[in-house]
């Protein structure tokens, strides 16, 4: 009985309806069975590849025949392959490594990034089986387009990773020096099944601290920055902090709260991520050191699932410089995170976490994809994953969308 034979067809060319269905047809005819296949399209050049198995070798001439012809036909060039048992055994074998998910985010993508990242990969000894671009296309104008311009790039890898400590140290250093983000996220059955995001408020769904736009109102604005500074560096317990920060707020009328709250400045990209967010599903929390009072203002504009933050005592109209309950701080957030995972029965490693401040991180560590927003230095090395570059819509990227499934989503 004649061997079975294992054959790779590589075709390129101008891409145009019907490649994929005539190449088929043609495998189908000879019952071919296709071990495995892929397909890209760049710029209108398609680069197909069809690995295929025939049960009688003999046959395996008159495929490969009818495949030249039709392709001639099309005016593509194509290219043969046989591969051995050994070989296919081999790249099957290779099928059950460690997946890993690279994304490189920023205004723009040179080739110079890509150089320096795909470098870091080869140097960990990991394969890239796929690259895919995830926002619209570029404007050749693009550098002319900044502001409200974005670029990523996902690299889809393979291998067991020799040195993540040391991977993760030098996507770390190339984000401060080059101006783009790379994150390194493990691809499993949760990247692409999140079901709860967890926020900070205070410059990160918003532009500002709202407890310096109060002191600013009650005059003590140098003071209190000073110390929310301090505190979000990590240099000063916030729990000590807040309360010496409250208390220079003695006096201030309520009606001020109001006057901010309708002010507030929205951070960039945070209607869009909250839109495709709501309309995918996922639950959303505002875990804040700030006040309830402007998280429950959020929790109107965004339709916010759970809010979670301090209580300002008011006694007479007048803020008494007190707060009433618990203070919301680093602990306290990765405590609501794991709770309100429990009641609604999410697995932490679908949580997804968004800070930008050092009592961030437990809940960014907690989290199974916790992002480090426009963070300091010091929270930045100690988080999981960061933006630096965009808005907030930059995490959709991190979770795997692309551009042209937002905008249907958010159109329809």
């Amino acid at each position: 009985m004649p061997n079975s034979e294992i054959i790779l067809i590589s075709i390129s060319g101008e891409d145009k309806p019907g490649v994929t269905t005539a190449v088929t047809n043609i495998l189908g005819v000879y019952n071919a069975t296709i071990l495995d296949i892929g397909q890209a399209d760049i710029h209108q050049t398609l680069s197909l590849g069809i690995l295929f198995k025939v049960a009688n070798a003999t046959e395996s001439g008159n495929i490969l025949k009818e495949v030249l012809f039709k392709c001639t036909e099309l005016n593509l060039s194509v290219r043969f392959t046989p591969i051995t048992e050994e070989r296919y055994t081999s790249w099957v074998n290779r099928q059950g490594k460690n997946r890993h998910i690279v994304t490189v985010l920023g205004k723009v993508i040179s080739a110079k990034h890509l150089s320096i990242v795909t470098n870091s990969i080869l140097e960990q000894s990991l394969n890239i089986d796929s690259i895919k671009r995830l926002t619209g296309r570029l404007p050749l104008n693009a550098e002319d387009s900044l502001t409200d311009q974005k670029a990523c790039i996902e690299l889809s890898v393979r291998g067991d990773l020799k040195d993540k400590s040391k991977l993760s140290a030098e996507f770390l250093k190339f984000s401060s020096e080059l101006g783009i983000d790379i994150s390194f996220q493990k691809d499993d059955m949760f990247r692409r099944n999140r079901r709860l995001i967890c926020f900070d408020m205070d410059s990160t769904l918003i532009k500002t601290e709202v407890i310096d736009e109060l002191a600013d109102r009650a005059g003590v604005g140098e003071q209190v920055r000073a110390i929310t500074e301090a505190a979000m560096r990590g240099e000063i317990d916030f729990s000590e902090s807040f309360k010496q920060r409250v208390a220079l707020l003695k006096g201030l009328d309520e009606s001020v709260m109001e006057q901010i709250a309708l002010t507030l400045p929205i951070m960039e990209g945070a209607f869009r991520l909250m839109s495709i967010l709501k309309k995918c599903g996922i639950k959303i929390a505002i875990l804040s050191g700030g006040f309830t009072y402007f998280g429950n203002y959020l929790k109107k504009l965004f339709d916010v699932d759970y809010v979670y933050a301090n209580e300002l005592e008011i006694v007479d109209g007048k803020l008494t410089g007190n707060y009433i309950g618990d203070i919301v701080d680093g602990k306290r957030k990765a405590e609501l995170l794991r709770l309100i995972a429990q009641v609604e029965k999410i697995d932490l490693a679908q949580v997804i976490a968004v800070g930008d401040g050092a009592n961030d991180l437990p809940m960014l560590n907690l989290a199974g994809l916790g992002i480090a927003f426009h963070a300091k230095p010091t929270v930045k090395e100690n988080a999981q994953q960061s933006i630096s570059t965009i808005g907030l819509d930059g995490v959709l990227y991190f979770l795997g969308f692309r551009d042209i499934h937002i905008d249907e989503t958010t159109n329809g």
